[in-house]
């Protein structure tokens, strides 16, 4: 299980997750600093990740276009690096099952 976490997010996640989402990236690692979101969508689907987004545009197109890529959505509001990592951490079980359901193409957390 891939993430490519967006803009919105802090870039250390990557590295914060990485026991449990190897080979994980943020938008920045790969150069998409302030890119918009269909070109996101694009480099998610291609590279075969789940893309986690605070962005309610990822939502919507989740519901336009359908899987792939699946979305993770955190609805967190103003959070810090630690909340949004525990989270992620704490609902690993249920990413996983999203990850693994071919039906499902968007998670909302919490």
């Amino acid at each position: 299980m891939k993430l490519l976490f967006d803009e919105n997010l802090s870039p250390n996640l990557p590295r914060l997750l990485a026991d449990i989402f190897p080979d994980s990236l943020h938008v920045r690692d790969v150069g998409m600093k302030a890119t918009d979101d269909p070109t996101v969508w694009d480099y998610a689907k291609a590279g075969d990740f789940m893309i986690v987004s605070k962005d309610a545009d990822m939502h919507d197109l989740s519901l336009v276009f359908g899987a792939p890529p699946k979305v993770i959505w955190v609805r967190l509001g103003n959070c810090s690096t630690a909340q949004a990592e525990n989270l992620l951490r704490g609902e690993f079980g249920v990413i996983r099952l999203f990850y693994e359901d071919e039906f499902i193409s968007l998670l909302a957390l919490p």
